[in-house]
Formats: C-alpha cells, structure tokens, sequence
C-alpha cells in the first residue's frame, strides 16, 4: 500500500507500553501508518524521536514524539482514523475524557487487549503487576525471586520500561552491578526499581526492544520474573498471573485502567499491607476481588517497614522523603517513610514545600494533595539537583529516606540520613506452592 491508502494512528503513551505496542503490533500492519506518539505522565520526555533503526523501514525519518496536549492539533493536522491508548494508570473517569477529546476531533479511540501485545516465552514466566502503582509490587516481585532461586532456578527479571533517555543507547540493558545503573546513567526512577533487585543478586533487564530483551533473558534464566510498572499489563504472557492491592485505596482496584483488567486475569492476587490498614478497608478489597474473579487465590500479606537507626528518629524533626511516582500519579498522601517516622516517635514531620525549588516546586503545585512528604522525583540530572537542594534547604534534624534505594550514593545531604526497608511477609504460605506449580 501507498502511504495515502494508510489509516494514520498515533499512540497515546509515556515511554513505555507505546514503544512495546508499536514494536509488536503497529509496525507490523500494512493498513496503518504510526504519524506520532505523545508523552505524558513523565517530565521532558517529548521532543524527541523514536529512532528510524527501531522503527523499521516503513519509518525512515522515526516517528515523532509530541506532548499530549497537542493531541488535538495532531488528530487534524495528519488526518488522523485512531488513537490507541498506550500507558496506565489512569482512572476510568480519564480514560474516558480521552477518548471523549479523541472522538470529539473526528477519530476512534482504542484499548488494546492482552492478546495482540504479549509476547510468548520458551521459559515460564511469573508476573507481578497491580492495581495502582505504590501498591508492593517490588517487595512482591524479590520475595517471588527468593523463592525460586531456592528451588535452584536461575532467574531473569524483567523491568517494565523506563526510556527516558537516548533511545538508541536503552535498546536492551542488563544490570548485574551498581556499577551497571551509573554506566546506562540511570535517573533516580530506574534506580529506585532496578537497585533493590541488584543488591539482592538478581541480574534485570529492561529497555525498549522486549522482543530482543526476552530473548537475552531466556539465555541466562530458567524462569523469566515480569516486574510491572504503575498497573500496567505484563508484555509476556505468564504461567503465573500476580496481582497486588493496596487497601489503602480500597476501591480504586475497580477504578483504574489498566489494573482492573490486571485483577480480572489474576491467579493469585495479594492484598498487602494488611498490617497498616484499616479492617474494614481490607473486607472491601478482599469482596471487590472475589465480585470479578472469583477464582483468583487471595493471599493477605503485610509490608513490614524497617528504620535503619530508630534512636535517630525519635524526638526529632524529620523530613520523610518517599518513592515519586507512588505520591505523584499513585496518588498516595505519604508512604513507607512516614509511616515509619511516626511508629519510631519523630517529634515532628516537617512540610517541606515553603523550600522546595525549580521542578520539585512545580510538583508540589501540580499535586496539592501532597503536605508532609517530599517525593523523590529524579527524571534526570536537573530534577536531581533540584531535589537535592530541596532537600538541603529543608529545616530538619534528620532526613528519613523511604524509597527503594540509597539516596546518598545520589545526592550529597547536607543532614544525618536514615533508610527504611520494607519487604512482603505473607500471612498464609501461598506463594510459594503457587510457585512451584507454575514452573
């Protein structure tokens, strides 16, 4: 077909599941031609082209990545049939705004299903994926890697994308060392996902072609471990399908798109954090899982915090600093940090936003539900530095950092700073036997 006879497309996405969706579906089809992607959620990832060498020879100059709110503009300017939402964690009311927006400027919205985006693996495959992002699917994901590597497996995990950089230089990246994170110039994002796996021996991959990486994975693993991001689906195709809640946001496991559709396809699906929730937040959960899949095995797990120094939290001042996106999109009010704060006595958790600076600031301002926690947002080298100096700026005795990884080896503190660590303990021992069925 000539490139007139094509129905021209763009994805909607934020550097992710739209490269993976392109890769494996859109390029491949002779009727339609892929005019853009458009970028959201993440800061300063448009402007930039998905390279020609990834796109194919139908693609010579790339496809260019616009911001989203030029969706409009975009729709009129190529004559534009569809749009396919490409990314996750929205709630269903956005999604349809959306697609309202789309349907109003003359094309068809789509949400693609699991069928026509996963891709098939010679090894089995445990995925972990949830309902929200901030819900426990990192500490879920070690747990699952603990356990097979004592049944003697070799074990791959597999990250959700995070290209926010060169897309050429993220085609395929493998972790083994810290040393790895510094030489692929990891944002604090990429860190705050990848470090935990690699202190605890596990070897990740992830990047932009999960073709190319399942094939690399499968070389060097007897089980490939599917870590997902926000609530998005896994891109392969899993022997077994986890699922993790958060009752915390009891009710938001009907609410978000994709996760609801992760809850459904589920075969065990855990609600963490039983051990910090309210009871009856926990019931809701446990009916709203059991009203659409009612087969799923339900396991109650608790996510236990751990304070490095407890002494040096208690009676002071402290600035509790939390992972980014679980506050930002996750729409979380505080997080493992603050709850770890308050159960070792700080005498007062300082509001850090009359100190914040540059994009932190605008953070702040965009999120107005945030008060008392600093989100550790890292996108690149700038917002590193700006939240740095937030950071410094803060009037505080101690920093109290409860993100996945070590800010100091990042940032230098101008304070006394202290880790929390938190991991999945199960109430019932499910995981395990679900495990060793599957593989």
């Amino acid at each position: 077909m000539t490139a007139s006879d094509k129905k021209n497309v763009i994805i909607m996405g934020a550097a992710g599941r739209d490269f993976h969706d392109f890769n494996v579906f859109w390029r491949h089809q002779k009727h339609y031609r892929v005019v853009a992607f458009t970028a959201a959620q993440i800061p300063d990832i448009e402007g930039r082209v998905y390279p020609k060498e990834l796109a194919g020879p139908d693609y010579p100059n790339g496809v260019p990545i616009e911001a989203e709110g030029r969706i409009v503009e975009l729709i009129k300017q190529h004559d534009v049939k569809e749009v396919a939402l490409a990314y996750s964690d929205l709630s269903h009311m956005d999604v349809m705004h959306k697609a309202a927006i789309v349907n109003a400027a003359g094309a068809d919205f789509r949400l693609m299903g699991w069928a026509q985006t996963m891709l098939t693996s010679k090894k089995p495959v445990i995925a972990i994926c949830a309902v929200r992002t901030g819900c426990g699917k990192s500490q879920t994901t070690r747990k699952v890697c603990e356990y097979l590597k004592k049944l003697g497996k070799r074990v791959a995990v597999v990250r959700h994308p995070m290209p926010y950089g060169d897309l050429m230089q993220q085609v395929c990246q493998r972790f083994a060392s810290l040393q790895d994170m510094d030489l692929h110039k990891c944002t604090i994002e990429e860190r705050e996902e990848y470090e935990p796996h690699i202190v605890a021996g596990n070897i990740l991959f992830a990047g932009v072609d999960y073709g190319r990486i399942l094939q690399q994975a499968e070389a060097e693993a007897d089980v490939i471990v599917w870590d997902g991001g926000n609530n998005d689906l896994p891109f392969y195709k899993p022997s077994l399908f986890i699922c993790v809640t958060d009752p915390h946001r009891a009710g938001h496991e009907l609410a978000y798109y994709p996760g609801e559709t992760n809850l459904r396809m589920a075969d065990l699906v855990v609600i963490n954090k039983v051990d910090t929730a309210a009871f009856d937040a926990v019931s809701k959960v446990e009916a709203n899982i059991k009203a659409v899949n009612p087969d799923a095995v339900i396991l109650k797990a608790e996510s236990p915090v751990t304070v490095a120094d407890p002494a040096a939290i208690k009676g002071k001042t402290v600035l509790v600093v939390e992972d980014g996106p679980t506050l930002t999109h996750g729409e979380m009010r505080y997080g493992a940090g603050h709850v770890a704060a308050k159960a070792a006595g700080a005498r007062e958790i300082v509001d850090p936003r009359p100190f914040a600076v540059g994009s932190i600031k605008k953070t702040f301002e965009k999120y107005t539900h945030l008060k008392d926690v600093l989100p550790a947002m890292g996108y690149g080298k700038k917002q590193m530095e700006e939240l740095g100096e937030t950071i410094n700026a803060t009037p505080c005795e101690v920093v109290l950092i409860g993100t996945p990884i070590d800010l100091g080896r990042l940032l230098k503190i101008n304070k006394p700073a202290v880790r929390v660590t938190y991991d999945l303990r199960e109430k019932e021992p499910v995981l395990a036997t679900m495990i060793e069925k599957a593989i």
